[in-house]
């Protein structure tokens, strides 16, 4: 794969990027830096790229490792509080809307109760919609322990959303 071929695949891909990024620090301008540190590391390493695989995997290893290491300085650092960081208000228009949206955060807030493999793995499948065999590279880890963890997880949010 050329250079602007890279370029443009990997521009391509920034909303998947953002998208997860979100995901994970559940806080736009921290899924901005992750971004921007992803792709900075994408582009610096980019002859490790192997131009036979697909090109999301790769970026979201990348991007995961940011974020890996981004937490791990954060706990030595201790708590930080932005000042201008407030809840956006949420315009809601309908009844249908509000269930949706009530829905979406005991959805989110269940998630986040959940053990950080099973919730990445939720992310990874369920979110930015990558095959067991893509997960299994981007974690390192056996693609039957991602059908397991998988499993474990829709079960266990299932259950926390009272749904049967």
């Amino acid at each position: 794969m050329s250079e602007p071929e890279f370029e443009s695949a990997l521009i391509a891909l920034l909303p998947n990027l953002y998208r997860f990024a979100l995901r994970l620090s559940r806080k736009g301008d921290l899924a901005e830096d992750l971004v921007q540190i992803a792709v900075e590391r994408a582009l610096a390493t980019r002859e490790t790229y192997d131009p036979t695989l697909r090109l999301e995997p790769w970026l979201i290893r990348i991007l995961r490792n940011a974020w890996i290491d981004m937490t791990r300085r954060s706990k030595t650092r201790g708590v930080e509080l932005d000042v201008y960081d407030t809840p956006d208000a949420a315009v809601v228009d309908g009844a249908r809307v509000t269930e949706q949206a009530l829905m979406l955060d005991a959805t989110e807030r269940a998630m986040a109760t959940l053990p950080e493999g099973q919730r990445e793995i939720l992310l990874l499948v369920c979110y930015q919609e990558l095959s067991y065999a893509e997960t299994a590279e981007i974690l390192d880890i056996p693609k039957g322990t991602v059908m397991s963890r998988l499993s474990r997880a829709r079960k266990a949010l299932s259950e926390k959303l009272g749904i049967n």
